[in-house]
């Protein structure tokens, strides 16, 4: 195993320790906190928060532009370059941090008191906590850059220390909010704020003590910018889209339905997103070797750990998905109790289905964000979700169930991964067709080969029953297990898995 492979298999054990950690905690947060501030309450904060989400969607935007162009300048080792590409970005991230206050602050506070459908009662702690979230927004804004280093560097163990810093402190919070008589609604959203201070001075520190890139000096270096600006201004139309997809939806739900439904769609969103976090620290750990190999113009090797990672992306998603999806009551009944608001089940196993094709999605983009081009991708994909969105309200208009956005976003996800990032990088990236095609061809085989026996097992077993339930996720488990196996992998990886099952067995 050559330096960058053990790496990538180091950094990836740490960023699955981070989420098995991150998932455990951030499960059962979630129904402490559902349980003490209640539907309705936890439905405002998840709506407020919503506000600055939809404002703060640069936030995503310069985070894709900044790790990109840290990781880029890392690669060419040129170290004065990387240095004054880091001073800019973050000047650049607290102007914008600023601009995003000042809109969040007029037009946020407008919408709250005349578009959401708040209780009159509850109206004083929703400003309240809207306020502060977005301080906290401003705050996670300007501390992209030194995320974003940590990142480039391939330090991920720090980025795992501190993520579950994060959830474990978030789970403090669930427990302090029930003591004395205050306001918890408004001492929760408090709590959160002074975490993310606390993450954003730790951050901060550690980089300017560990990274000599990462001491700041006022600058906006033009030379440096423009081409981060080019980036980030195609970013930006895709970060639009993208938050109406998810944040926006909120809203759109607070303005058709009561406060429970909110929270049924945060559920569903909190319990697969942290599934997809397997993806997400996979994809982290390997996406920097793909822009460096870029960087040198190992454009062919660049493409092979894509389309490689790109297999065990879906994989690793398959995994996740297909127990959860047969097993989706049980699963939310023993996390929620008899708190599970309506539409929870349907919301997360559509949002499951979904985020199989996300996988497609987000990992071909990685091939533009290497190269650096973005323009025909914000100008093609944004369009989808723009066009669902309009299309969800009208449904709503007319009476249609709030399943109905479930079902329109799952479409747009299968048209993005499966047509639109296909043609993208085919064009730009110079990626062929026979390459993609022989993706998809195995994901979709392993797939059925994993599905057919587990929709049957489902059917015979009885997941009501303690036994039952655990009979049928191991089950599960052990069938995407054989199937990502003996469909998903080529010989030459069974050979190597087999090898590496045997070295440890004989050193027992």
């Amino acid at each position: 195993m050559n330096d960058d492979n053990r790496r990538i298999a180091k950094n990836t054990i740490y960023l699955y320790s981070r989420m098995i950690v991150m998932m455990l905690v951030t499960l059962y947060t979630s129904r402490i906190i559902l349980e003490k501030l209640g539907v309705d309450d936890y439905g405002i904060y998840q709506a407020v928060g919503g506000i600055v989400g939809f404002l703060s969607f640069i936030n995503g935007v310069l985070s894709t532009g900044t790790s990109r162009f840290l990781t880029f300048e890392l690669g060419t080792g040129n170290m004065e370059k990387l240095k004054r590409t880091f001073s800019t970005l973050l000047t650049s991230h607290i102007i914008l941090a600023l601009f995003i206050v000042f809109l969040a602050e007029t037009g946020g506070t407008w919408f709250i008191y005349n578009k959401m459908v708040i209780p009159p009662d509850r109206m004083s702690a929703a400003v309240y906590a809207f306020h502060l979230s977005i301080f906290a927004a401003f705050l996670s804004l300007t501390q992209v850059p030194y995320s974003a280093i940590i990142i480039a560097q391939e330090k991920m163990n720090i980025y795992a220390y501190t993520s579950v810093f994060e959830v474990v402190a978030k789970l403090g919070i669930c427990y302090l909010i029930g003591v004395g008589d205050f306001d918890r609604l408004m001492v929760y959203a408090t709590m959160i704020f002074i975490v993310q201070m606390s993450l954003l001075l730790f951050y901060r520190f550690y980089c300017s003590r560990k990274f000599a890139e990462a001491k700041y000096q006022i600058s906006l270096d033009k030379r440096i910018l423009k081409p981060i600006l080019s980036f980030s201004s195609w970013s930006m139309v895709a970060g639009i889209s993208s938050t109406l997809s998810s944040q926006g939806i909120l809203i759109l739900l607070n303005m058709f339905f009561l406060p429970a439904v909110v929270s049924a769609r945060a559920i569903s969103l909190q319990v697969n997103n942290a599934a997809y976090q397997l993806v997400t620290n996979f994809r982290t750990a390997v996406n920097p070797q793909i822009v460096k190999l870029y960087a040198i113009n190992d454009y062919q090797g660049s493409k092979k750990l894509l389309l490689q990672s790109t297999k065990y992306s879906y994989y690793l998603m398959l995994f996740m998905s297909l127990p959860m999806y047969f097993l989706a009551d049980p699963l939310l009944y023993i996390w929620l109790g008899d708190n599970v608001p309506e539409y929870t089940t349907i919301f997360l196993q559509i949002a499951i289905v979904q985020s199989l094709f996300q996988v497609f999605d987000v990992s071909f983009y990685t091939a533009l964000y290497a190269k650096g081009q973005l323009k025909e991708n914000a100008l093609i994909s944004p369009m989808l979700n723009l066009l669902a969105f309009p299309v969800v309200y009208l449904l709503f208009e007319n009476g249609f169930s709030p399943v109905a956005l479930s079902w329109a976003y799952l479409i747009v996800y299968v048209l993005a991964g499966l047509l639109i990032k296909p043609l993208l990088i085919v064009k730009i990236v110079d990626y062929k067709w026979n390459e993609i095609l022989s993706v998809f061809i195995r994901c979709f085989w392993v797939t059925v080969s994993a599905a057919i026996p587990s929709f049957f097992m489902n059917k015979l077993l009885d997941s009501s029953t303690v036994k039952g339930f655990v009979s049928e996720l191991l089950l599960l488990v052990v069938i995407v297990v054989i199937s990502i196996y003996t469909v998903g992998l080529d010989e030459i990886m069974r050979k190597k898995i087999q090898n590496f099952i045997w070295s440890k067995v004989k050193l027992c």
